[in-house]
Order: structure tokens, then C-alpha cells, then sequence
């Protein structure tokens, strides 16, 4: 089973947010990382970018396929995590330790509609 972590929130395309004061670190949950395989490339915006919720914002790719990212909240990117360029393979040992993507939230309320930890383990036992 996948694990999940309680207090951050997550999307029914396995991107989860942790949110500290304005800003949201936005990454691929375990279950994202054991369904892919081994990671080799993450494509990432660059700082100043503007993701919307709901809409790509990025991919992963690894030795069995590539993904799209989903962004979870909307805002500016405020960081990317810059070892994922040289290290994408982090994302498999530690998906909720590695986020991909720093944002400062443009409109917090969005959080109300991703899921729990709770809720989201129950979506992955579904599928």
C-alpha cells in the first residue's frame, strides 16, 4: 500500500500540497512514484511561471512512461527544486521529502477541494 501522509492535501492525480503560510510545496505522492517506475526526468517551470489548478504544469518521466503534472492550487512559482534536475530518481525515495515545485498561492480556498489523507487513501485502494 502507498503510503500517506496526514496534513498535506491531494489530488485525484496523485499531486499532493504541503502548505506553509502563503505558499504550497507541490509534489507526486508514493502512489504517483510506484506507479511510474524509476524516474528520469522531470520537467519543471521555471521561477516567476503562473500555474493554474486543474492544468498541467509540468511532466515526469520515467522507464515505463511519462506523466503530466496537474497542478493542485494556482499561484506563481516561487522555486523549483533544483536536485531534480541532476537527481530525478529522488522523487522514488523520497516523493514527499522532494517536491517539485514551490507556489505562493494565489487563491488558498482551492485547498477545500483537494482531498485528505484519509480520503486520498481510500481513492488509491480503489484503484
Amino acid at each position: 500500500m502507498a503510503k500517506v501522509i496526514e496534513g498535506l492535501y491531494y489530488a485525484e492525480t496523485h499531486e499532493y500540497v504541503r502548505v506553509e503560510d502563503n505558499y504550497g510545496y507541490i509534489g507526486i505522492t508514493d502512489y504517483a512514484q510506484h506507479a511510474l517506475g524509476t524516474v528520469v526526468y522531470v520537467d519543471m517551470p521555471e521561477v516567476d511561471d503562473e500555474v493554474t489548478a486543474e492544468e498541467e504544469f509540468g511532466a515526469v518521466e520515467s522507464v515505463k512512461a511519462a506523466s503530466d503534472l496537474i497542478a493542485p492550487i494556482s499561484g506563481t512559482v516561487v522555486e523549483v527544486n533544483d536536485a531534480l534536475s541532476d537527481n530525478p530518481e529522488l522523487l522514488n525515495s523520497d516523493p514527499y521529502g522532494q517536491w517539485i515545485i514551490k507556489v505562493e498561492m494565489s487563491d488558498p480556498a482551492e485547498l477545500e477541494k483537494l482531498h485528505s489523507a484519509a480520503d486520498y487513501a481510500a481513492l488509491c485502494n480503489e484503484q
